[in-house]
Parts: C-alpha cells; structure tokens; sequence
C-alpha cells in the first residue's frame, strides 16, 4: 500500500506537469505569424514551426500573412462633373508586420475596409465621368497610393485596388449611348467623304490614261458591257465609239437643239436675212 501511495504521489505531479507542457504547446503555420505577449506586454514574433509558451503567463495572438481580398460595398459617389454614380471596388492587401496590425490597430480587417470605402469616395469625387469610363487604371493606382500609405502605419501592404462596377442613372446611360451613335455617324461620313474624294482623285487619273489612247477607251467600254450582262439576262445593242462620236460632231454642226430661224420677209416677200442669232 505504501508503495501504491508512493507512485500515485509521483504520478500526479509528473501528469500536472506534463498538462501544464501540453497546454504551452503551439504550432504556427508557415504562412501565419505570432505575435507573443507576456502577461500583456509585448516580447516578439513567433514564426512557423513548434512552439512553447509559458502557461498562464504568455499569450500568442495569430496572423495571417496572405494576400486577402475585401469587396468595396457599392458607394454613391458624385463626380467632379455633378454625376451620381454607384461603384463597387475590390482591395487586394496582406499584412507584412504582424506586431504593428496587432499593436497599432483594432481589427485591421475592419479598419482597412472601412478606409477603403472613405478613400473610394474621395478619390472619385475628384474626377470626372469621362475619366471615371476611359481612364479607370489611373483611378484604381490612385486609389491604390492613398491606401497604402494610410494603411502602413498598421503594417499593410495594399497591393492593387479594381473599381468593379460603376452603375450610371438611366439617364446618363441614355445621352451616352446618343453620344457614342452621332460619333460613330461622325466617323461615317468622314470615311465616305475620303472615299469619294480618293475615288475622284483615282478616276481623275484614269480619264487622264485613257485619254491618251482612243483604244483603251473603246476596250473599257466593251468590259463594261460585259459587267453589265454579267448580273442577268440582258439584251444590249452595242454601238461603236467612232460612231457616236460621229452623231455628236454632225449634231454640233447642224446646230442641233438651237432655236429654229425665223425668216423674216420685207414687203416685197423677199428674206432679210437670218436673224439675230441664227446661222448664216
């Protein structure tokens, strides 16, 4: 019995402390870090791996050290240019000083959502619409270098800002779509107008080519029968240049679409003459 009594005795102090050393025990993972106080004061960072804390007398206080991705709630935000719009951003950031996101700061979670919002806010308040729509990368590194500097003081690293979504009044959607058509308009009639004037300036040339030669002339004008009948059933009397080159000199010299002469007569029933105007 004294020897039962013996060993309950050595027992009993070797399972407190055994207990006691279990309790201590904590394990970090490689992307986490710990920031260690001793009762309530600050001593170090614990890195990954196995580690042992004094129990009752020591506390560690884990942080993740991975990039984290927060959603910007929708905020409404009056541009420079007095439009009301609803944007939506997301915020990529990770803590690299663990003590300083635990000393220096509440909840950094919360504190870095919250300033992203107010940044957000200020930031678009600052430009206009336009640049809101074409100039978005700007915006987000804007966004982006204010964060960052007013978050470091707590240990974080803001690594880019993504405006997300930008929701526009039915209204402003409506005069942008009207824009965006009589610019497209705009656009067409300068491409038609250069194309005709090129198209003058290649049919100028063409005139000047085939005037040099009667030939090509008369060999244009078959290819552009034979374009003709090309579309469909078509019967075409062809007539040869010479020809009517032939009509239109004869018409010329005939007068042909001058007013009529009119002969005057005397009165003795002789001709005058031809009148003013006419041919002799």
């Amino acid at each position: 019995m004294t020897d039962l009594f013996g060993l309950l005795g050595f027992l009993i102090p070797l399972g407190i402390l055994l207990l006691l050393f279990l309790s201590g025990v904590r394990i970090v993972n490689e992307y986490q870090n710990g920031v260690v106080f001793r009762l309530g004061r600050y001593v170090g960072l614990k890195r990954a791996g196995f580690r042992w804390l004094i129990p009752f007398v020591e506390r560690m206080v884990i942080i993740d050290l991975r990039t984290v991705a927060r959603d910007v709630p929708p905020q409404d935000v009056i541009t420079r240019d007095n439009v009301s719009v609803k944007v939506s951003a997301v915020v990529y950031f990770r803590v690299i000083q663990a003590d300083k996101a635990v000393l220096q700061v509440e909840d950094y979670l919360y504190a870095t959502s919250q300033l992203a919002q107010t940044t957000l806010r200020a930031i678009l308040g600052q430009v206009e619409l336009d640049q809101l729509l074409s100039e978005r990368e700007r915006v987000n590194r804007d966004i982006q270098r204010v964060l960052d500097a007013h978050s470091d003081p707590w240990g974080i690293k803001v690594s880019n800002v993504e405006v997300k979504h930008i929701d526009l009044p039915l209204e402003m959607q409506r005069a942008i779509a009207r824009q965006a058509e009589a610019e497209r308009e705009r656009r067409a009639k300068i491409i038609a107008a250069e194309g005709e004037h090129q198209a003058a300036e290649k049919l100028s040339m063409a005139a000047d080519v085939l005037s040099r030669n009667p030939a090509t002339l008369q060999l244009r004008y078959l290819q552009t029968l034979v374009e003709i009948t090309t579309g469909g059933n078509h019967t075409i009397l062809p007539i040869p240049l010479d020809i009517l080159r032939a009509v239109g000199a004869a018409a010329s010299r005939s007068g042909f679409g001058a007013p009529e002469d009119e002969h005057r007569h005397n009165g003795h029933g002789e001709e005058e003459g031809p009148p003013a105007g006419g041919l002799s």
